[in-house]
């Protein structure tokens, strides 16, 4: 009763016991059996901490052992239970029964110990070994004799263990209740009346073991006495206790330990059997005993890691059922049969390529069931990865960068952690981590080359590709997707973009218009290729397009004027000799290159024999001596044909008249030519006359003073204005004299009896007052315009006769007739000038007026 009471009391004691902490140590107390989601106590209370943290900080609960039986509620903070435990199953008759968990916090890493002691509950029945004890006992017994019963045995501790024993009402047989060394009870069949075979052979008895639980549970036997003659002696073991050591991973079969026992009677009450008396479920599972040798053997599997020692009660018992007991205890010695496990805690994957150096990439844990030695664990990776290994708390271990990491050179790794123990010989184990490496915008996209060079064909098509740029850039997805653009610029003041356009994504240049080679040659422009990261990142690069000629302009005749404009007639002296010097086309072309180099041909002539035209120069000459009975009036077709393929060419015509004497010159009615006056031309006549008729005026006076002061006679006008190359446009060069006159050739003007016309008569060549024939005549310092009054050379001899009044005054009509000239053959240039709003170069009319 009193057992009972104590056993209450413990009990309620434990159900209101509350968990207790110890600062960086927890430690809980509850019983087994509790349901699932059980709250053993709250983790984030008794670590003075924030529930919230629990969860940012990504704990956890870690245990050596395969099973976990708790777990943390994240929300609250609560230590609950996730699986029912069975704290016989799980230790036996240890005591006490506690579990070891290691609570982790990361960010930054924590380890807390965690123990669980699990309380026993009286959830489990005594029982005896057997179903039924047998007995034979001598009619003999005298009253009081005491026979030593099997002890029933209760999985449950302490006070729901085995507490005392009960007999069943009978007039032979009381009951005495012992406890033995280990606190476990035992109970003797005590003899109060004396037997009489004859009255009774047999006596059946319940005998019934109570436990000290609430509410107490119990188990019974059947006990079987038969009565016979006398049995003076019980078995006696060799030793009390018997204490063995047993390797893990022994072999079924193998011998243990042999008890023994001896009996001093003889025969039947001598014959000792041997078996166990009280032991767990488990032990019984393992081992076995021979019931004659007493031989204890193996039978299952043996683990260190799961039962360190086993304790055995053992009984020899002889023929009558006198009995006595023993203990044999089996202490499981390790072997290193368990290689190290390696548990990975947390990853952090992908990791940033600029993550700092020391940066923890992942945290894991090392474990290993055997003991000693063979538990002492070394963990190592392999050398050529930019990581290593920091030992933390116990067995914890953190995997940290040694060095910057560049996704461009390596884009992940695999890190083999291997973990060895001290054994003999050792046993390891290895887990590879495979880590990626995430992309930063670290790189600017990088052109394939330092600068572009594209050559297009002038006249090309609107949208024609010029050219292709590219760039890579190493980064991943977005941060090394390129895009190309075109950075804002002008070519000749117009925006670039309204000449090229450029695909964003392929880096291919068109042309948004077509080229003209005689507008501009080239040009540059800058090609931006930007990557999509965040912040973006670029390069600029410079294309160069250059624009290809393309024969597309036909030659452009300056001399003579063509047809509708002017008519242009030159006289011939009739004694021209062969080779001699007759006029002189000028043309040039808009093209460059071959594509401008022109040649000459006269296509027509009114006397094929006549004249010949110089291939390149463009140069009239006799073939022969004119003679009287060639015609006077000469017309020539000339063409002019560039080199370009296919080549385009021009014609225009030339008018001679042959003749020394102007007044032998009829009147040239049938030389018509179309007459385009218009009103801008007649207004710059009127202004011309107007300054002509005051500066003649001058003249005059300047002449007499002149002729009165001095009566030495002179050439009326020996020279003519020559036709210079320097009225040429700059970008024609001349080729052996093509283009221009020759310097060395001059020429005498005389009028036409046709108003506004003018001739040329071939005098003579001289080279006083001219550059040599291998330059180009090019104004210097003392050459004026043709129009300004030095611009005529003017031959005088004191040999030569006295000019006349009327030579003076013939020549500054001529003055006066040729400026006419020059308006009407230059009005309409002119005038085009003033409405299309074109710069008007007066020098370049002046020099290119014949």
């Amino acid at each position: 009763m009193a057992c009972s009471i104590l056993s209450r009391f413990l009990i309620v004691l434990v159900l209101c016991c509350t968990a207790y902490a110890v600062h960086g140590d927890l430690t809980y107390t509850f019983p087994e059996e509790t349901k699932i989601q059980y709250v053993i106590g709250n983790i984030a209370k008794d670590l003075e901490i924030d529930a919230k943290q629990l969860s940012t900080r990504r704990a956890r609960i870690d245990t050596e052992d395969i099973k976990r039986y708790c777990d943390i509620n994240m929300r609250t903070g609560d230590l609950t239970v996730s699986e029912t435990i069975d704290r016989e199953e799980l230790c036996g008759s240890a005591v006490p029964c506690t579990l070891h968990y290691e609570l982790v916090l990361e960010n930054p890493l924590e380890i807390h110990r965690v123990s669980l002691q699990i309380q026993d509950i009286n959830d489990n029945n005594p029982r005896f070994p057997n179903d039924r004890i047998a007995l034979e006992i001598s009619e003999s017994a005298i009253k009081g004799q005491r026979f030593r019963l099997d002890e029933a045995y209760d999985s449950d501790i302490e006070n729901n263990g085995v507490c005392g024993y009960s007999l069943e009402k009978n007039k032979y047989f009381g009951l005495s209740v012992h406890e033995n060394t280990d606190r476990g009870k035992y109970a003797e069949l005590v003899l109060e009346t004396e037997l009489d075979r004859e009255q009774q052979k047999e006596i059946n008895i319940i005998l019934t073991a109570t436990d000290g639980g609430t509410p107490p549970r119990s188990g019974t036997v059947a006990l079987h006495v038969t009565v016979l003659d006398a049995n003076d002696n019980s078995p006696v073991f060799t030793q009390t206790v018997y204490r063995v050591t047993l390797a893990e991973n022994s072999p079924v079969g193998t011998d243990v330990v042999r008890v023994g026992a001896a009996d001093a009677d003889e025969g039947a009450n001598g014959e000792i059997t041997y078996e166990f008396s009280r032991a767990s479920d488990k032990t019984v599972k393992l081992f076995s005993i021979d019931r004659t040798t007493g031989q204890v053997t193996v039978k299952g599997e043996i683990d260190y890691e799961k039962e360190k020692y086993h304790e055995i009660g053992v009984q020899a018992k002889d023929g009558p059922g006198l009995a006595s007991t023993a203990k044999i205890i089996i202490d499981i010695s390790d072997i290193n049969d368990n290689a190290p496990r390696i548990i990975l805690k947390s990853l952090n994957s992908p990791i940033q390529e600029n993550a700092a150096v020391g940066t923890e990439v992942a945290i894991f844990n090392v474990q290993d069931k055997d003991s000693g030695d063979n538990r002492q664990i070394i963990c190592s990776i392999q050398q050529n990865v930019p990581f290593k290994l920091n030992p933390s708390i116990k067995n914890y271990f953190s995997l940290a960068t040694t060095s910057i990491l560049d996704r461009e050179q390596e884009t992940d790794y695999n890190i083999t952690i291997t973990a060895t123990d001290g054994g003999s010989p050792p046993l390891s184990s290895s887990m590879t981590i495979h880590l990626s490496v995430a992309d930063i915008n670290d790189n600017a996209p990088v052109f394939d080359q330092k600068s572009y060079s594209s050559h297009v064909m002038e006249n090309n098509k609107p949208g024609t590709s010029v050219c292709s740029v590219s760039a890579g850039d190493p980064d991943w997805r977005q941060n090394g997707t390129v895009l190309y653009s075109l950075v804002s610029s002008e070519v000749n003041g117009v925006p670039v973009s309204s000449f090229i356009s450029i695909n964003a994504d392929t880096g291919v240049i068109h042309a948004v218009r077509s080229f003209d080679y005689e507008q501009f040659r080239n040009f540059k422009v800058q090609v931006v290729a930007r990557d999509n990261g965040s912040p973006p990142l670029s390069t600029n690069v410079t294309v160069s397009v250059f624009i290809t000629d393309e024969n597309d302009n036909s030659p452009q005749i300056l001399y003579p004027a063509p047809e509708g404009k002017s008519l242009m007639t030159e006289m011939v002296p009739k004694a021209a000799l062969s080779g001699s010097l007759v006029s002189k086309v000028i043309a040039v072309d808009a093209d460059s290159g071959q594509n401008a180099w022109l040649s000459y041909q006269i296509v027509k002539s009114t006397d094929p024999g006549l004249f010949s035209i110089g291939l390149h120069s463009g140069e009239i000459r006799a073939l022969r001596d004119i003679t009287e009975s060639d015609s006077m009036k000469q017309n020539l077709i000339i063409s002019v044909k560039d080199n370009g393929q296919p080549p385009l060419s021009a014609t225009c015509s030339v008018y001679l008249l042959i003749s020394d004497n102007l007044a032998e010159v009829p009147e040239l009615k049938d030389m018509t030519y179309e007459e385009s006056n218009s009103k801008l031309t007649s207004y710059l006549i009127i202004a011309l006359v107007s300054v002509s008729t005051f500066f003649l005026t001058f003249i005059i006076l300047m002449v007499a003073v002149r002729f009165c002061h001095r009566r030495k006679p002179r050439l009326l006008f020996d020279g003519a204005v020559t036709i210079p190359s320097a009225y040429l446009p700059p970008n024609y060069a001349e080729v052996e004299g093509a283009g221009t006159l020759r310097s060395s050739y001059n020429y005498d003007t005389y009028l036409t009896t046709g108003s506004r016309t003018s001739d040329f008569k071939f005098i003579t060549s001289y080279n006083d007052n001219t550059l040599p024939s291998v330059q180009t005549l090019n104004r210097i310092q003392n050459q004026n315009d043709p129009f300004e009054e030095n611009s005529f050379i003017v031959a005088s001899s004191d040999s030569e006769p006295s000019a006349s009044p009327l030579m003076n005054l013939r020549l500054i009509i001529l003055y006066v007739f040729t400026a006419v000239h020059f308006l009407s053959n230059r009005g309409t240039d002119i005038l085009r000038a003033v409405v299309y709003n074109l710069p008007l170069d007066f020098n370049r009319l002046i020099r290119t007026t014949p």
